[in-house]
């Protein structure tokens, strides 16, 4: 991978500069890297307690079943063994859900999923917890599962509220509109697992008032707080969760089914409980992308303009809602794509099955629509004859433009300039056919195919992503700024999970304070709330509450010395640690300014509103958009079906390029991740029950697999409501290249490839093309 033109090729016009050394631009290397490479950086795996305990969890081997009985004698009766609970033993609400409220701690009267909890055990060390686990003895009736997410509608009720968790029907238009030519398409995505790098771990210790302390790798701490506390039958201010490390986060790391049980033990034993999931619980029990069926019917005029869009969207919840709500919400808003659709008819349902639990991952509901639409869009421009580039600029959203729900995009959205970037830049050569560049082969140096069945394949997506959370979500985060002796210390809940945000705190105090020595302290529930880390949200939200809080100190710092000199503090500026006056009388340093004080100032960051989509699916309910344009390079071996992504070219629409490296990092990320939807990545099911939950069976990409990431221009329009201008980088590249790949396949084998990942059946052409 290369990101050579990740900073040299912008939307900045103007010589090239040199990138500053500390501060909003400059590629500050994380503070924790070292400690990450060399091995010593403390995960939750790695925690341990005076007097641990371990802890096991039962699963269930059934996707549905009626539980009969469980008798828990033979396990509690083992030497070693300290606590046995089920859901008679959990003191208070017995089910939990950050949306909904309908997962329950453990399965009382029904199995709803495979690897559903049902027990937790606590022993002296961790083969005696598992072996205990193991002698749960559980009657079950089995039932048959209900796994077609189509025949939920239908099928008996799988939980009390019901099948159906949400339907949107969207209309926008005249419904009796029809265009010149109309193009068709059903489409399926697969269950994409977010597969961190480390399995779930905590650490639940319980305290002397009678509380318990949780020490895991949560990325919403206080939500999962007080989820806790409420099935502890605890006041919040009794459950203390402290974040570890985060080993990678695409979505919600730490489900609270792992935290809960844990706690539950350490409060039943009195003593230090420890779990460390094994891949498999991982597996089975974490939420996972939502499997999606799409039907799709393009209207479009004879010069290629869409005219109207009409959809059938179908997200696949799994046993519980989780946020299959919002998700959904995501998915039929973005169904059109960032085009311009005088006329929308889109209806979505999110339904519960017995297939496993869906909920957050990277760009929910935007992926799967983007994969159909430009679907659709390639079959529009092989029925016209159009090149797939020119049909999609000519249909290409704008500032000013409408969204299908009525909102009015008013961020900068530099449709056409992305794409019209990754079109015009070069392509990558072709490779030679010669046995020493067999490697280049899709198939790699052991493949078995012949050269002269592979074929190149070029394709174009669009896609598009909402920033922050949405609907009416109140999105708030606090920030403290300490300075004291030379140093600056941030207090922020917001959870480092990878996408650089302790970093970027570093930097904002670095370029309004002009302190080099920057530190962002650890996060607990102690802290006012940060909120989740997704969509982009500590970017925004927790960046303007950091930024805010500096600039409060900052006037704090600068007032006595305008004062002095008969001046308003903005005549003042901090430069790589000194304060100068703008007519030079005022020269001293940050240091000789502070006189040994201690200054520090707390302030809060929420944008500004949003609204529920209502009956027919409008609404402002979105507070920023962010925008990318992908063309993907493939080889294809037509005969067996092998695919190759070579290259994949990417613009990306970033509003301000805080951390250079960092940004390209997170975007060659993105993309890889992407690259996986599109090939390998499915968690497999046969009835509803996991097939191979471990990391053989499911295909993560490699290094060997990722291709070549060319970052060929960042567009710098700054977003004015946004602190910094800047936009979320990680979501919008993993929306986009799964369906930049399909496309490339289509143009390689003449092919539909109308299911992610991408079958080798599916890209055997039927007759070179």
């Amino acid at each position: 991978m290369t990101n050579d033109a990740a900073t040299a090729t912008t939307a900045v016009d103007g010589p090239e500069q040199e990138p500053p050394a500390h501060g909003i631009g400059a590629s500050l290397p994380p503070a924790d890297a070292r400690a990450k490479t060399e091995g010593t950086f403390p995960y939750a795996s790695d925690l341990w307690a005076e007097g641990l305990l371990w802890a096991a969890l039962l699963r269930s081997p059934h996707a549905h079943a009626r539980i009969l009985s469980i008798d828990t004698t033979a396990a509690a009766e083992m030497p070693g063994v300290r606590a046995v609970v089920t859901h008679v033993d959990v003191p208070g609400d017995t089910s939990y859900g950050r949306m909904v409220a309908d997962r329950p701690v453990f399965a009382s009267d029904l199995v709803r999923h495979h690897g559903e909890a049902i027990a937790a055990v606590a022993a002296d060390h961790p083969d005696t917890a598992r072996l205990a686990a193991a002698a749960i003895a559980v009657e079950y009736e089995i039932l048959d599962p209900v796994t077609d997410p189509e025949k939920a509608f239908a099928a008996p009720p799988l939980h009390p509220d019901g099948n159906l968790i949400r339907h949107i029907p969207l209309r926008y238009g005249d419904p009796d509109v029809a265009g010149e030519v109309i193009v068709e398409g059903l489409y399926r995505i697969g269950r994409q697992d977010p597969a961190p790098i480390g399995a779930e771990a905590g650490l639940a210790v319980p305290r002397p008032d009678g509380g318990v302390e949780i020490y895991t790798a949560s990325t919403d701490p206080h939500t999962d707080r007080d989820l806790a506390a409420a099935c502890f039958g605890l006041p919040a201010e009794q459950v203390k969760l402290v974040v570890t490390g985060v080993p990678g986060a695409t979505g919600d790391r730490e489900d609270p089914g792992f935290q809960i049980p844990l706690g539950l033990l350490a409060l039943r034993t009195g003593c230090p409980v420890k779990l460390a999931a094994t891949r498999e619980e991982s597996f089975l029990g974490h939420a996972h992308r939502h499997p999606t069926l799409l039907r799709y019917r393009h209207h479009a005029d004879a010069e290629g303009r869409l005219v109207k869009v009409e959809a059938q969207i179908l997200l696949d919840a799994g046993a519980y809602a989780d946020a299959s709500a919002e998700s959904l919400a995501a998915a039929v808003a973005f169904a059109c794509g960032p085009y311009v659709v005088p006329h929308a008819f889109i209806e979505g349902w999110a339904v519960r099955t017995n297939n496993p639990p869906s909920g957050h991952v990277r760009g929910e509901g935007a992926m799967q629509v983007c994969a159909a639409y430009e679907a659709q869009m390639d079959k529009l421009s092989a029925r016209l004859g159009v090149d797939p580039a020119e049909l999609r600029l000519r249909n290409a959203l704008a500032t000013g433009d409408l969204l299908p729900t009525g909102q009015t995009v008013t961020c900068p959205a530099p449709v056409a300039e992305l794409l019209q970037a990754v079109r015009d830049f070069p392509l990558p050569a072709l490779p030679k056919d010669s046995p020493e560049d067999c490697w280049l082969l899709p198939g790699g140096p052991e493949g078995a195919g012949e050269p002269g069945a592979v074929r190149r394949g070029v394709g174009y997506a669009l896609g598009m992503v909402h920033m922050l959370g949405a609907e009416g979500t109140d999105e708030v985060s606090t920030a403290t700024v300490k300075v004291h002796d030379g140093t600056a210390t941030v207090i922020c809940a917001a959870v480092e999970t990878g996408q650089g945000f302790s970093t970027l705190a570093r930097q904002i105090v670095q370029e309004t304070l002009g302190i080099d020595e920057v530190h962002v302290a650890s996060v607990d529930t102690d802290q006012p709330p940060a909120g989740p880390a997704t969509h982009g949200r500590h970017t925004w939200v927790s960046g303007g509450a950091v930024e805010r809080a500096a600039r409060m100190v900052r006037t704090q710092l600068l007032q006595p010395l305008a004062h002095k000199f008969g001046m308003s503090t903005e005549l003042l500026q901090i430069t790589d640690g000194k304060i100068t006056s703008y007519d030079g009388v005022l020269s001293t340093t940050v240091t000789e300014a502070m006189d040994g004080k201690e200054l520090w100032a707390t302030a809060q960051c929420r944008p500004h509103p949003t609204e529920p989509l209502d009956a027919s699916g409008q609404g402002d309910a979105f507070v920023g958009l962010a925008f990318c344009a992908i063309r993907a390079v493939v080889d294809v071996d037509i005969e067996l079906g092998s695919i190759r992504v070579v290259e994949m070219a990417v613009a990306q629409d970033v509003g301000r390029v805080l951390n250079p490296a960092q940004l390209a990092t997170r975007i060659e990320a993105g993309v890889t991740q992407g690259v996986g939807a599109a090939l390998t990545e499915n968690l497999r099911t046969a009835r509803g029950l996991v097939r191979h939950p471990d990391l053989t069976g499911y295909a993560l990409p490699t290094s060997l697999d990722a291709p070549d990431i060319r970052i060929v221009k960042l567009v710098e329009e700054r977003d004015v409501v946004a602190p910094f201008g800047a936009k979320a980088a990680s979501a919008v590249p993993v929306v986009t290249s799964p369906a930049a790949v399909a496309s490339a396949v289509r143009a390689a084998t003449g092919r539909p490839v109308n299911r992610l990942p991408i079958r080798p059946q599916a890209a055997v052409a039927a007759a070179n093309p």
